[in-house]
């Protein structure tokens, strides 16, 4: 076993900036695993924690931030199982107590202890309050989180372990309403990391028509890219062009992966009745629920977030066979703080990924 420090992009204040700094090198003990990193995703979540005041988040400082990992098993506790030393995985993101009744079926990020993980400062899981995967190195306290991706690309990988999780859970929340008809169709609103892979699963595992809405030409761009039928900027007229191309009734189902106010209430606009509405976007957009009110009779509202540990395992095995592949822009470890300032300004197309250099 080798020893030394490694690199690591770890916030050490609220309000930020991250800083790349040495940390010592971690030890695997138990049935905790070493990762060598291969590549790190980069996402808005990672803006909301850096921008966190002073008691927003039940975390204590510093940690590494990155909930994106994909990279090569190097070491392993005493006591580990899961993939081998050598083999190429990526890692589930929340991790919760690992012994309560969702834990146990594999939804850790549902976890029932949540509450009192959060009291203690224990974090949501990797990058959000424990060490994650922005560095050269990472330490997962168990093999039950790792997932093997095979030949896949990291860079590939390690957004599927958030991004397309939670847009494969959030499209998993509404297949109910998808799966009765084939004329069904369903809204996407909000095309960047998360939405153009919304796109891509649901036209992998439903045979919905897809309809996206962004507000970017881009965005749309990519849209049609990954395979929506149907692509529009938002404005006044939106809602009316959308309910004409689901014949008048509305959509079964709404993704909205913004979440602000002008996103809620185009959904709540274009909703058919007994309609499915997934709100994933943290925009600080609110619905008011009243009846009657604005939501349509029967409508259901869920709040997904992230996704289960077999539904890691299927996205992997999408990526594997070719249906789902993320947009990806590539930057150095070191080169992390244009990667963050890009992603401020909304210049990344798809998914920013930082890879050890």
């Amino acid at each position: 076993m080798s020893t030394g420090r490694t690199r690591a992009l770890r916030l050490t204040r609220w309000g930020g900036p991250p800083i790349l700094t040495e940390a010592a090198r971690p030890v695997p003990t138990g049935e905790e695993v070493l990762i060598r990193v291969e590549a790190a995703g980069l996402c808005r979540s990672d803006l909301h924690v850096i921008d966190a005041r002073e008691d927003d988040l039940p975390y204590r400082l510093p940690f590494t931030l990155g909930h994106e990992v994909a990279g090569r098993v190097l070491e392993r506790g005493p006591t580990a199982a899961g993939p081998p030393v050598g083999e190429r995985v990526v890692v589930y993101g929340p991790w919760g107590c690992g012994s309560c009744a969702n834990c146990a079926a594999g939804a850790e990020n549902y976890c029932d202890r949540r509450a009192l993980l959060d009291a203690g400062l224990a974090g949501t899981g990797a990058g959000l309050g424990r060490d994650g995967g922005m560095a050269d190195l990472m330490l997962v306290p168990s093999g039950r989180l790792l997932v093997p991706v095979n030949g896949l690309a990291a860079v590939q990988a390690a957004p599927l372990s958030d991004a397309g999780l939670t847009a494969y859970h959030a499209v998993a929340t509404v297949r109910p309403a998808l799966r009765d008809e084939a004329s069904a169709s369903v809204v996407v609103l909000g095309v960047g990391g998360l939405g153009h892979l919304a796109v891509q699963v649901l036209r992998a595992t439903t045979s919905a028509q897809v309809l996206a809405v962004d507000v970017r030409e881009e965005a749309l761009a990519l849209a049609a890219e990954c395979g929506a039928h149907f692509t529009t900027l938002l404005h006044p007229g939106t809602a009316a062009a959308l309910r004409k191309r689901t014949g008048g009734s509305g959509a079964a189902a709404v993704l909205d992966f913004v979440g602000d106010p002008s996103s809620l209430g185009l959904a709540v606009d274009v909703l058919r009745a007994g309609g499915e509405l997934a709100v994933v976007g943290s925009g600080d957009g609110e619905l008011t629920v009243r009846k009657p009110g604005a939501l349509p009779p029967g409508t259901r509202i869920s709040l997904p977030f992230w996704g289960t540990l077999p539904e890691l395992e299927a996205v992997v095995g999408l990526a594997l066979q070719g249906s789902l592949r993320v947009r990806v822009e590539q930057f150095a470890l070191s080169d992390a703080a244009r990667a963050i300032t890009r992603l401020r300004s909304g210049e990344v197309r798809g998914r920013a990924v930082l890879v050890p250099d």
